[in-house]
């Protein structure tokens, strides 16, 4: 599930075109890795199609879903300050991904003051859409946290959210199981507060955020 608010996503068709011709396409199939958690950090990545999960393993072994990468989202964006990645990122779904050697892209914004700005843009709305994850995973009812996040995701009428990947990784988003998360869509639904098809979910009483 995404928003219909591009501002979310982050496109690099303004880097120089010298920046955007090395990058190198990556075919995925589904559960295919395209990096490991502790890899050298070489390149970002900017999603063409598909959607990607990015995985992080925990002390005590287990296997967190932080983020799940989709069509015109930059991702892996710390590599450019890091000498590893911090997690492992696996195709959810066949998916092409375009990796931008973090070389030429630091040394281009070294030199062009302009473009560091529009990079740090970038990264600035990736914090913010961070900041609201992690504001959503404090709310404790998991009726006010679906329904949060549906309010922030809805497109320009403020009411409609595009269901683009599976109900899983909304689950896994948000941090509630699928179980959790289709019980309470469907009290949600039941009581008139949204509608549903197999395409988009519609708030019909919108929610404060």
């Amino acid at each position: 599930m995404r928003s219909n608010n591009s501002a979310l996503h982050s496109s690099l068709v303004w880097l120089p075109s010298d920046v955007r011709n090395a990058g190198v396409v990556h075919s995925l199939a589904s559960g295919e890795a395209l990096f490991q958690q502790g890899d050298p950090a070489n390149a970002i990545f900017e999603v063409e199609s598909g959607r990607l999960r990015l995985l992080r393993q925990t002390i005590d072994g287990h296997t967190v879903v932080i983020h799940t990468a989709r069509s015109g989202e930059l991702f892996a964006e710390a590599a450019l300050f890091s000498k590893f990645y911090h997690c492992t990122t696996v195709a959810a779904v066949p998916s092409k991904v375009r990796a931008y050697p973090k070389r030429k892209i630091l040394a281009a914004t070294r030199s062009d003051p302009n473009l560091a700005e529009r990079l740090m843009a970038v990264l600035a709305r990736q914090l913010q859409a961070v900041r609201s994850t992690l504001e959503q995973r404090n709310i404790r009812s998991a009726r006010q946290r679906i329904l949060h996040h549906l309010a922030l995701a809805a497109g320009p009428d403020g009411r409609t959210i595009r269901i683009t990947g599976t109900l899983m990784d909304l689950a896994s988003e948000i941090g509630l199981t699928h179980e959790v998360l289709y019980r309470t869509l469907a009290a949600l639904k039941k009581d008139g507060v949204i509608t549903r098809s197999a395409t988009e979910i519609v708030l019909q009483k919108l929610p404060p955020i």
